[in-house]
């Protein structure tokens, strides 16, 4: 049924006026929710805690704009405040991105308080502002108390349904599309105008009620976008994950930077230079497990720089490489900056590893290489027994995986990823420095699995001739150092976690 029209002399809105605003307030917080994450993953990463910061900020500061505007529209009257509103949060949303870049250049770095600080700059004002919007708007369509059920839940919904389209046309269309500072200024000029619109549109229906907006408002809402044009960007592009940019190093070495991590490091002149000691350390791996020049047909499970499949290419003439990787920018980037060349030898398969695992011939593989992160640390979906297990079915019967992994004292995650990688394989090998092995340090490891028996002694010699002061950890002593950890599944891999402060005793 249709909603009665306001009756002549009634405080109410235009329904359709009402239902505008509402959807578009609730909108603009879910566009904010979904994009401050990403603007804030340059500085701190994008780890379980980010996500969860975000999404707490957000519903405490939905919570704290829908009691304090419900709360004020019982004093005074909400056609005072509605425009001003919607101008400030608007401009608010635009000045974030400035407030954000110009505190991650102070805040960088995962711990906690960088998180929850970056956060909260993110999200709580503008959000809570928006948030006050909706009960105002109620409380002027209720035009008695037996219209209370019919308006509050027409407007929630339409409240409700702005924040589920603005969620899915923000994940799945807009940052496909658009940088997110484009996202966030547009979102913010289009509340900003609503609110201009709205005022002069109370100024004709009210003109004893509502006055001018404030100067400074209004010169806020103007100067927001200005300020954002100005606000130093760390990102050479955008991707749909990653802040992504190229540095370079010396005449022909190039660093990928993605977020706050720099992922792989290319020499444009020479793929068989290998910068980073886990490379080097998996490439002693494949020294040691197949005659030398000999071709292998290897899959990688994360892209980076594609370090690994140029040195195979290099020195195994004939090695037939797939790799996995979920962001397309870094394809492009790694095309446009890095000199990438795919080509029959060479595959690149943008999409995610888990599903890409699922898709693999079974039995085929002669080398897994596992070099895939999400922000801080491996994504967990590529840690348990049932991905080893999928790993485990691409592998030809002596094929040999080798994972990268970072962890930090007291190693929680790499001990339990060794359990999780020994459930499911008989051979397993940790490769590391020795001051990671005792537990005093961090950093870098690898693990090595098969079901084949590992030639220790032969990959410490190649870690050994490429000057790697790199350990073997084997046998007891890899079963020392994995102790009682917990096996990784579907079901149970708090990843995150184990990787971060709040897992490890104090000091």
């Amino acid at each position: 049924m249709t909603p009665p029209a306001p009756a002549a002399g009634s405080r109410a809105l235009p329904d359709w006026t009402a239902a505008a605003i509402t959807f578009l307030a609730s909108g603009s917080v879910l566009v904010l929710e979904v994009v401050g994450l990403r603007l804030i993953a340059p500085y701190v990463g994008i780890t379980l805690q980010t996500s969860t910061a975000v999404i707490g900020f957000a519903l405490a500061a939905i919570a704290i704009g829908a009691w304090a505007g419900g709360a004020v529209a019982d004093r005074t009257d909400p056609r005072r405040l509605l425009a001003p509103l919607l101008v400030a949060g608007g401009a608010l949303v635009v000045a974030v991105l400035p407030l954000v870049r110009f505190a991650g250049a102070l805040l960088t770095g995962a711990a906690a308080g960088n998180v929850l600080l970056l956060a909260a700059v993110a999200v709580i004002v503008p959000a809570a502002l928006l948030s006050a919007v909706p009960p105002m708007v109620v409380a002027l369509q209720l035009g008695s108390l037996a219209e209370t059920g019919s308006v509050v839940g027409r407007l929630s919904g339409i409240g409700t349904l702005g924040g589920i389209v603005a969620t899915f046309a923000t994940g799945f269309v807009l940052v496909a599309l658009l940088p997110s500072s484009v996202i966030l200024v547009g979102t913010g000029v289009v509340v900003v105008l609503a609110g201009l619109a709205l005022a002069v549109l109370l100024r004709r229906r009210a003109p004893g009620v509502t006055g001018r907006l404030p100067v400074g408002l209004l010169v806020l809402a103007v100067g927001a976008p200005g300020l954002a044009a100005l606000a130093p960007t760390p990102c050479e592009r955008e991707t749909a994950y990653h802040c992504a940019r190229v540095e370079a190093d010396g005449t022909d070495g190039r660093v990928l930077v993605l977020d706050t991590l720099r992922h792989s490091y290319v020499d444009l002149a020479d793929p068989q230079h290998l910068e980073f000691e886990y490379v080097q350390a998996i490439a002693s791996v494949t020294d040691a497990v197949s005659p030398p020049g000999a071709p292998l047909s290897a899959l990688h499970v994360g892209g980076g720089g594609l370090t690994l499949p140029r040195y195979l290419a290099d020195v195994r003439p004939g090695t037939v490489s797939r790799v996995l990787e979920v962001d397309p920018g870094v394809v492009e980037l790694d095309v446009d900056a890095l000199g990438l060349q795919t080509s029959d030898e060479l595959e690149v398969r943008v999409g995610d590893a888990r599903v890409g695992l699922q898709a693999e011939q079974t039995g085929t593989r002669d080398l897994v290489v596992g070099d895939a992160f999400g922000g801080l640390s491996v994504p967990w979906q590529l840690t348990t027994v049932e991905a080893l297990q999928l790993v485990d079915d691409a592998l030809a019967d002596d094929g040999v995986y080798a994972v990268n992994l970072i962890d930090h004292p007291p190693l929680a995650f790499v001990r339990a990823e060794l359990a999780t990688l020994r459930e499911v394989f008989p051979e397993v090998l940790l490769l590391a420095r020795a001051p990671v092995l005792a537990g005093d340090d961090g950093g870098n490891v690898v693990a090595v699995a098969s079901r084949r028996a590992l030639p220790v002694e032969a990959i410490a010699a190649a870690m050994a001739s490429r000057g790697l002061a790199w350990q073997v950890a084997a046998g007891q002593e890899l079963t020392a150092f994995t102790g009682d950890a917990a096996v990784l599944t579907d079901d149970f891999a708090p990843v995150d976690q184990l990787l971060t402060p709040y897992g490890r005793p104090a000091d």
